[in-house]
């Protein structure tokens, strides 16, 4: 047996990229997934898909900016199956663009989803693995974050202040929870459909030059959980090896 066989592991932004290989590769491993997005059309093929290859899944419509919305995907995993071991906050967006351009709605988009979705699924989660007396929390943040460039201030900011908060979650956190970030670096996802088509067509190139696969991620994070209960993954960096 594997140390993921068995784990209920909860994912937001589980309808495509990094979201969906995790729930992928987890559920291969033997894992229980409770799947949350904001496109459910996607999320019933996804679990259809697990579930013909003999894995376990469920999932709900999830909008990380409503806090009703992770209680809820909690409350289901907790419903269907009676823990929850691992909340990994995937959901994110990057509506990356000079600052000059004034784009506040979209700095406020960030931060609904980047920040404030992460804080409602620790706000869901939390009770549960203080309940339960474990828990582990995988919070996804970016490279951005490490090596701050232009058109990146804003969507770096939102995933330092997870890496912050993180590690401020880990310190209270005691024995009984694990704590884990991972930074991915340029991946092959749906990352550059939401921005402005200038920033989009830039982003596209890059990713056609030295993106990595998304299962390459998902195989970091099943690194973390599967490690004894005992052992705490911190910070993992997974990027390209063209990238600087």
């Amino acid at each position: 047996m594997s140390g993921i066989e068995g784990k209920v592991v909860v994912i937001t932004g589980a309808s495509s990229g990094i979201g969906e290989a995790i729930a992928l590769l987890l559920a291969e491993r033997g894992a229980k997934v409770v799947l949350g997005a904001r496109r459910p059309e996607l999320l019933e093929a996804l679990v259809a898909r697990i579930e013909k290859a003999g894995g376990q899944a469920v999932y709900a419509r999830t909008d990380v900016k409503r806090r009703e919305d992770l209680s809820t995907l909690v409350g289901l995993a907790c419903d269907r199956y009676g823990k929850v071991d691992v909340l990994v906050s995937n959901a994110g967006i990057g509506l990356i663009s000079p600052l000059d351009d004034l784009r506040v709605e979209d700095w406020e988009e960030m931060i609904d989803v980047n920040l404030k979705g992460v804080l409602y699924g620790i706000a869901a989660a939390l009770p549960v693995f203080r309940e339960q007396g474990f828990g582990h929390f995988v919070n996804t943040v970016s490279t951005a974050g490490l090596r701050i460039v232009p058109l990146q201030a804003v969507y770096a900011g939102t995933k330092n202040a997870v890496r912050t908060i993180s590690e401020g979650l880990r310190q209270e956190a005691g024995s009984s929870v694990r704590v884990t970030v991972v930074s991915p670096g340029v991946t092959r996802t749906e990352f550059a459909d939401s921005m402005a088509p200038e920033m989009k067509a830039q982003v596209l190139d890059r990713m056609g030059e030295i993106a990595i696969p998304p299962d390459a991620i998902a195989r970091a994070i099943a690194f973390a959980i599967e490690q004894p209960a005992s052992v705490d993954v911190g910070d993992i960096v997974v990027r390209p090896t063209a990238q600087n």
